[in-house]
């Protein structure tokens, strides 16, 4: 977790090893640091810009993108069965993922946002309406999300 402090004595940078005497300084992974001196390992984008997480593995301290890019599981999409790279955003459904394209009704092809009402009936992701005539004609009960 990276956080932005006030300066209240100058402290040593664990990236320069130089005293921090900027208004403001960071502090992660327990230690003090420059914004300057704060980068990812790879892209070397400035971590205090990009938010407030950081990724640290063998001895590295990334940015989201370039850890989920080197150490991230990559997975198959649910819906079209196609390889999903580690950095894309998904969405979610019980155990299945999908690609943010695929997450549709797999009936009619009505397309979710995040925090629309979706159903799920053995493993098919269905909207309201064909949630509704699934009951109806069938009388099956899927699990609401």
């Amino acid at each position: 977790m990276l956080s932005v402090q006030p300066d209240t004595k100058p402290k040593g940078c664990a990236g320069c090893n130089r005293k921090i005497k900027d208004r403001y300084l960071l502090k992660a992974l327990d230690k003090y640091w420059h914004e300057d001196c704060l980068k990812c390992a790879c892209c070397d984008c400035r971590l205090g810009e990009v938010g407030s997480t950081l990724y640290t593995k063998a001895n590295l301290i990334l940015c989201r993108r370039d850890y989920l890019r080197l150490f991230g599981v990559t997975g198959n999409c649910a819906a079209c069965s196609k390889l999903i790279p580690a950095f894309e955003m998904v969405m979610r459904a019980k155990d299945n993922v999908y690609h943010l394209d695929c997450f549709a009704c797999q009936l009619c092809n009505q397309r979710f946002c995040v925090g629309d009402k979706f159903f799920l009936k053995n493993n098919m992701i269905l909207c309201q309406t064909d949630y509704e005539e699934g009951v109806m004609k069938d009388g099956f009960t899927p699990q609401v999300r």
